[in-house]
């Protein structure tokens, strides 16, 4: 099954990574499969310092999937490093793409210089678009002057492709990824979560303590997938298509769209085994439909 990919001079074997979040740093799925089946996984969003994130609750359910407002909980840059990277080597044998996050650019600098140096990395992720903390990417990802020029900024300290993952809050989708192709983005990734929130019946107020929270899973395919399409007839950098990937089928659609990748979030957290079965009826799908190379599906809609 043909399904080479090339992001930017890194190339993975397959279309599937795991987003960011949901497969931490690999070690904790090895248990249900053999995680080198991934093409790569993203790492956990990750900021300079040591981060709590949000109080609890912070997870929330609906029919089409669920809503976070975890807040970028994690143990900073050095840690993840020092302590992490070691023994997702010893688990992970290809090269993983790290996830940057920050509270100014600043931040987003330090961490991203910091991830550039490490073996195992082998693309950046610049996530500006975090729906559910009170500073940084929620107002950066709005923003395509503050967003070209974070990412100017970090382009200066890496020698590893960067990627920005984008918001569906951007007002002008379309815009922002034309400003970040102009600014030197190697790719991007669309979407970061939908923004959302449940209210509790018993008391009518909110269910989340940060009162909204990031919509994920099933429900926001289509969204997605139509966000994807219309960016792909402006941009001419390889795009990672994330949001609401569920199967084969799934991921064909995302690549006829427009998307050369897939991640997979939320279906990896109500079944481990979504990873591989994915996998699978993808293989079956390209039989069925005669594809011989993934990469001769993408953007297939638009001609």
């Amino acid at each position: 099954m043909g399904q080479n990919i090339d992001l930017s001079g890194m190339m993975i074997d397959n279309p599937l990574i795991p987003a960011s979040g949901a497969f931490g740093y690999g070690m904790d799925y090895q248990d249900f499969f053999d995680v080198n089946e991934v093409g790569t996984f993203c790492t956990k969003g990750t900021t300079l310092h040591p981060h709590k994130g949000n109080p609890l609750p912070r997870i929330a359910e609906y029919s089409g999937g669920m809503l976070n407002c975890v807040g970028l909980e994690n143990p900073g840059v050095e840690t993840v490093v020092r302590e992490y990277f070691p023994k997702l080597c010893d688990t992970y044998h290809k090269k993983v793409i790290a996830n940057v996050c920050g509270f100014s650019i600043e931040d987003y600098i330090k961490t991203a210089e910091i991830f550039d140096q490490e073996e195992c990395v082998g693309l950046i992720e610049l996530n500006i678009s975090c729906p559910n903390v009170h500073a940084g990417g929620a107002a950066f990802g709005k923003d395509p002057s503050i967003a070209s020029e974070i990412l100017t900024k970090v382009k200066k300290v890496c020698q590893k492709p960067v990627y920005v993952k984008c918001t569906p809050q951007c007002p002008e989708l379309v815009l922002m990824c034309k400003t970040l192709e102009a600014s030197g983005a190697d790719g991007l990734v669309l979407l970061n979560t939908w923004l959302g929130m449940r209210l509790d019946i018993r008391t009518g107020k909110p269910i989340l303590s940060n009162i909204t929270g990031g919509v994920s899973g099933p429900g926001i395919f289509p969204l997605t997938l139509y966000k994807i399409y219309e960016v792909y007839k402006n941009v001419n950098i390889p795009i990672i298509g994330c949001g609401g990937i569920s199967s084969g089928r799934d991921v064909i659609e995302m690549m006829s769209a427009g998307a050369s990748a897939t991640e997979i979030g939320t279906e990896l957290l109500t079944d481990p085994m979504a990873l591989p079965r994915i996998k699978k009826e993808l293989s079956e799908l390209m039989d069925t439909y005669n594809i011989t190379e993934l990469s001769e599906i993408i953007g297939r809609a638009h001609k």
